[in-house]
């Protein structure tokens, strides 16, 4: 039989047939194609980090590759200029002043070069089209002095030379033409409004625990200057996948956090900084979701601070970002403002501090029907043994420090203590 197979295998070479060329599939479809009896032999037992789909500075993790229509950058050649790093734009710019007056400078000698001028500028009575220009050096110069209305006074143009009075003409016209483009640029990338974003800050971890009987996801936001951003709103975008009923994959589904739209909370008046709160609702993509449940998921919350420049009026965008771990299930932010002798004092040392608080650790949906059923189950308070301190958040950690384990005694079982499904630190008018 393995004769048989290998002679139908050399038939198949010897009659020109040619294998297929197997279409590349996304990474998600390759990785859904692994055999399921070998999935245990290279199935990862740590749970991988997610990657970023927007970085902790506000800087998007997205690189387009295989752009083929490169010419659609030339259409608005003006913003492609903006956009270009400070060494390209620095070179540009150098280089398109430099071609503009050799290249007029080439006109000024090819006009000295036909009428004679290099040869006869020493004759008496010779009037040439530019005076003391008896090379291509001179030509260059006086194209530099032209453009620049620098104007030496050692080399002038006569009224005898009328294709050199419209050459003068074009290059005055052309020349203001590319100063106008040129400054421009530099003018609007030196006074780009996203170096304000810079002095706007965003806590390191977000928390969720609970503000008047309702689960809450919470984050911080900052400016640091004195000048304030003017029309400031946020907005909050929950980016993870998700695989339709049809069976189609989205690997960076786009969801949204409504974090005061319906309300006008959105819309910040940021003169100190503030809590930012998602009431976890029937509306919000965690509402069945326990806190169990959440360190199963997988997900990125993206947030989004706009406003204009209170000096310059331009629109300026500060982006951050959440993941999965660096979401803290019962823990709060620590104050960090003080009443001081006239004014309000801001310890920006504690932005990023939080402290743990009592939180059940039940979904929010479970905690609205113990809340209405009127149940009321001991809380955090009767399990811990000494009180909760505040935590100073390592801003490159993501660790979660939530989960408080306490020895069972039976094979080394762990318990949590992070209380019941109607754990609350506060309960007014349920008594």
């Amino acid at each position: 039989m393995a004769g048989d197979s290998r002679v139908h295998m050399d038939h198949d070479m010897e009659i020109g047939v040619t294998p297929t060329a197997v279409k590349k599939l996304p990474k998600h479809m390759r990785e859904a194609q692994i055999s399921t009896e070998r999935t245990h032999l290279i199935a990862d037992p740590v749970k991988k980090p997610r990657q970023r789909y927007v970085q902790k500075d506000g800087k998007c993790n997205v690189h387009h590759g295989n752009v083929q229509e490169t010419y659609r950058y030339l259409s608005d050649l003006f913003t492609t200029l903006v956009d270009l790093r400070w060494r390209f734009s620095l070179f540009i710019f150098t280089l398109v002043y430099v071609v503009n007056w050799l290249f007029f400078g080439l006109l000024w000698y090819i006009i000295a070069l036909i009428r004679g001028d290099l040869w006869h500028s020493d004759e008496e009575g010779w009037t040439p089209c530019v005076e003391n220009l008896n090379s291509f050096v001179s030509a260059f110069l006086f194209s530099i002095e032209t453009e620049t209305t620098i104007g030496y006074g050692y080399r002038v143009i006569t009224e005898k030379c009328p294709e050199g009075i419209i050459l003068l003409l074009i290059q005055a016209i052309l020349g203001s033409i590319v100063n106008a483009m040129m400054v421009g640029c530099m003018f609007v990338k030196i006074s780009q409004p996203k170096n304000r974003a810079e002095t706007l800050m965003f806590s390191h971890k977000a928390v969720i625990s609970v503000r008047d009987n309702k689960l809450c996801l919470m984050f911080r936001v900052g400016d640091l200057r004195n000048s304030h951003i003017v029309e400031a709103s946020i907005r909050a975008k929950l980016i993870r996948s998700q695989q339709t009923k049809e069976g189609e994959f989205i690997p960076l589904n786009q969801t949204d956090i409504n974090i005061g739209f319906d309300t006008g909370d959105d819309r910040l008046f940021l003169v100190s900084p503030l809590i930012i709160s998602h009431e976890i609702n029937e509306k919000s993509p965690f509402w069945e979701l326990s806190q169990a449940q959440m360190d199963k998921e997988e997900f990125e919350i993206v947030v989004i601070l706009e406003g204009m420049v209170e000096a310059t009026g331009m629109t300026c965008q500060a982006r951050s970002s959440y993941l999965d771990k660096e979401v803290l299930w019962g823990w709060r932010f620590t104050p960090v403002l003080s009443l001081e002798k006239g004014f309000y004092e801001v310890d920006y040392n504690s932005f990023h501090d939080i402290y743990e608080t009592n939180t059940p650790s039940c979904s929010a949906k479970e905690l609205a029907a113990t809340l209405r059923e009127g149940q009321l189950l001991p809380t955090l308070s009767s399990l811990t043994p000494e009180p909760l301190k505040p935590y100073t958040l390592d801003p490159l950690s993501t660790h979660n420090p939530l989960t408080k384990e306490v020895d069972k005694g039976e094979e080394g079982e762990r318990g949590e203590i992070n209380g019941s499904a109607a754990a609350l630190e506060d309960q007014p008018g349920l008594n």
